[in-house]
């Protein structure tokens, strides 16, 4: 680790931008609006060639951190780890957590960043390590990504009115949403196992209104039972036969809401023979029998 040469310095970097909340406004609107206070930026900056860019915090702060280097290079030291940051990489850094990072000496980066709290700040933070390694997560440019962060400092600007504080934090999920899903964001190419779980989920939705076992899906997606199942379940959360109950529950309710057939028929259209089974199927998803969802759902005025 390099000494500390006596330049190093957390901010006044020429055509930089800093905005640091107020904490009237953070503790008298931001932590108690309804919409705001599950989660709201603190601070936000950008600091372009960051030369001698230092900061060092033994014992974190009280926000958590996002920075996204898009040009330059620069360090993270945290949970006594080094790790080095590139180009089109971002640095997540929770809560409380010691940490120091800074600028290269030779090349030092651009970082746009923001500091943030909020009811679901922890769980985001944690979904963001969670699909990262490391620390650094690699992103592709993404110019839209970057007018996110730009309406939300253009809008701060023009101060702190309830409607503003609102609609910046609401981008400021749908900028962290672009983190987390960078696939979607981006609307990436699939790889081999999100085009199997896709197919399968077609087939599911094609044969509605049939019987169909786990071993004609794996069979239909060329694989075997336990490695479609496992494949299935990680990208779905659940397994392949659960899944093709809930799109059937589903159409159901479509039918419920829709048409005056009767919950037999609708169970015998949906190739559950069973009208017993068919039901418990349904009350364990809906929380409710179907003929207990049609009353409600007329009581409501739905149809």
């Amino acid at each position: 680790m390099a000494k500390n040469t006596g330049l190093r310095k957390r901010d006044g970097f020429d055509g930089q931008k800093l905005i640091v909340l107020p904490k009237k406004i953070i503790a008298n609107f931001l932590s108690n609006d309804p919409v705001t206070r599950q989660i709201y930026i603190t601070d936000i900056g950008y600091y372009p060639k960051a030369s001698y860019h230092y900061a060092e915090r033994p014992a974190g702060i009280n926000q958590h951190i996002i920075i996204y280097c898009t040009e330059g290079y620069g360090w993270l030291e945290i949970n006594k780890k080094k790790v080095e940051v590139s180009p089109s990489q971002f640095i997540a850094i929770p809560a409380n957590t010691p940490h120091r990072y800074a600028a290269n000496m030779d090349k030092p980066w651009t970082i746009y960043w923001i500091h943030f709290k909020g009811e679901t700040a922890a769980f985001i933070i944690d979904l963001i390590l969670k699909n990262s390694e490391n620390y650094k997560p690699y992103l592709s440019y993404n110019e839209d990504r970057i007018k996110l962060f730009e309406d939300i400092y253009i809008n701060l600007e023009k101060g702190y009115s309830d409607d503003t504080l609102r609609y910046v934090n609401m981008i400021f999920s749908h900028f962290l949403s672009s983190l987390i899903y960078e696939d979607k964001f981006n609307h990436l190419e699939d790889n081999a196992e999100d085009n199997i779980v896709e197919k399968a989920i077609k087939y599911m939705q094609d044969n509605i209104n049939k019987t169909v076992r786990l071993d004609e899906l794996s069979t239909f997606a060329n694989l075997s039972t336990s490695h479609f199942s496992a494949i299935f379940k990680t990208k779905t959360g659940y397994s392949p036969i659960e899944y093709f109950n809930q799109l059937k529950v589903q159409k159901a309710c479509q039918y419920i809401s829709f048409t005056t057939m009767s919950i037999k028929n609708i169970a015998v259209s949906l190739g559950v023979d069973d009208q017993y089974y068919f039901s418990r199927m349904f009350t364990k998803l809906m929380g409710a029998s179907p003929n207990e969802y049609r009353k409600k759902v007329k009581s409501d005025n739905k149809i």
